[in-house]
C-alpha cells in the first residue's frame, strides 16, 4: 500500500465539504461512546495519584508528625495509590468497550450512509 496516497487522501478529506449534518452526527455518536471512559479515567487517575503521592510525602515525612503510626499510614495509602494507578487504564478498557458497543449500531449506519453517497 502506498502510505503517501493514503496520507493525501485522509488530509483531502479534512478539508472536502461534507455533508454536515450526517458527518456532524457522526462525530457526536463517537464522542457520546467515548466521553465517559475518558471522564471516569482522568478523574480517577488523578485522585489515586494524589493518593499516592500523599502517601509518600507520609512516608518520608514531608507531611504529618513523622510518628510511625504516620508511617505506617503512608505505606497504606501508597499501595491503595499504586493500586488504583494500576487498575485505571484496564477500567478505561472496559468502559470504552462497553460505550462503543452500545452506540455501534448507530455509528456504523451512519457510516454507511455517509459512505454510499
Amino acid at each position: 500500500m502506498n502510505t503517501d496516497k493514503i496520507y493525501a487522501e485522509q488530509l483531502a478529506n479534512e478539508y472536502t465539504p461534507k455533508d454536515t449534518s450526517k458527518v456532524v452526527a457522526l462525530k457526536k455518536l463517537d464522542a457520546k461512546a467515548k466521553r465517559p471512559a475518558a471522564i471516569f479515567t482522568y478523574t480517577f487517575g488523578i485522585i489515586a495519584a494524589l493518593i499516592l503521592g500523599v502517601g509518600m510525602c507520609l512516608t518520608m515525612g514531608q507531611i504529618g508528625d513523622s510518628t510511625t503510626f504516620m508511617y505506617i499510614l503512608g505505606i497504606i495509602l501508597g499501595i491503595i495509590g499504586i493500586i488504583g494507578v494500576s487498575v485505571n487504564y484496564p477500567i478505561y478498557k472496559k468502559m470504552l468497550a462497553k460505550g462503543k458497543q452500545k452506540y455501534a449500531f448507530e455509528i456504523v449506519q451512519l457510516a454507511k450512509e455517509i459512505s454510499e453517497k
